[in-house]
């Protein structure tokens, strides 16, 4: 974990931010239509523009990353906006929190290492409280075309890393999918989200039955 620290920790620590203070678009559609109340939980968080976000709207926040640089900034911004979010600096597979903890579970751009993917995002799916939302935005396997031609287009250079939606179903399997797609958007997020990127979203939740079986719908957010 030391390299993946010492290499955000030297992106984060540069003056400005480096993925801009706004939230991400899709994260922001999604909150706006479902009006989400309670606990929210942010892994990978890196600079905190969403979790300060889903605080301004209202939610109890807790980001989690590998980054001090990255935690020192989301404060910053959080007092700034007026807000306040509680910022743990590890990894996630480090932490504990009981199960059914949490309202939302929002994972932008989060590409955990591949050999610990599956385990978090399961995980992950267990602290969803019934009837909670999880929302996930990332990089798919077709962005690889977008990184060859736009060295702004960001996302991991490894492609093990990248997204598909049969993974994501699976991962994910014990919740209901809402939406599940793979799309070409227009990035502008700082300097390192920037022009044409495919990527996975995915809204789903948590059922109120434990035997509920997930299925897809169609999607309704935009």
């Amino acid at each position: 974990m030391s390299h993946r620290r010492e290499f955000w920790d030297a992106r984060y620590a540069q003056e400005d931010w480096a993925y801009g203070t706004e939230p991400n678009r899709f994260l922001r559609a999604v909150l706006t239509e479902l009006r989400p109340t309670g606990s929210a939980l942010f892994p990978a968080e890196g600079e905190g523009r969403n979790a300060v976000f889903a605080a301004q709207s209202g939610l109890s926040v807790t980001a989690v990353d590998v980054s001090g640089e990255g935690r020192q900034k989301a404060l910053r911004l959080a007092r700034e906006r007026g807000v306040r979010i509680h910022y743990r600096v590890a990894d996630f597979g480090d932490l504990e929190f009981p199960p059914a903890a949490f309202d939302l579970i929002a994972l932008i751009f989060a590409h955990f290492p591949q050999d610990r993917r599956r385990e978090y995002h399961r995980r992950l799916a267990q602290l969803l409280a019934p009837g909670g939302a999880l929302v996930l935005e990332g990089f798919s396997r077709d962005h690889r075309g977008h990184q060859r031609t736009n060295p702004t287009a960001g996302g991991p250079p490894d492609p093990a890393l990248l997204f598909d939606e049969e993974t994501i179903r699976t991962d994910f399997g014990s919740l209901l999918v809402d939406r599940l797609s793979t799309e070409v958007v227009e990035l502008d997020e700082g300097r390192y989200h920037r022009g044409a990127a495919s990527v996975v979203r995915l809204v789903a939740r948590c059922p109120d039955r434990p035997d509920t079986r997930t299925h897809p719908t169609p999607g309704r957010i935009r």
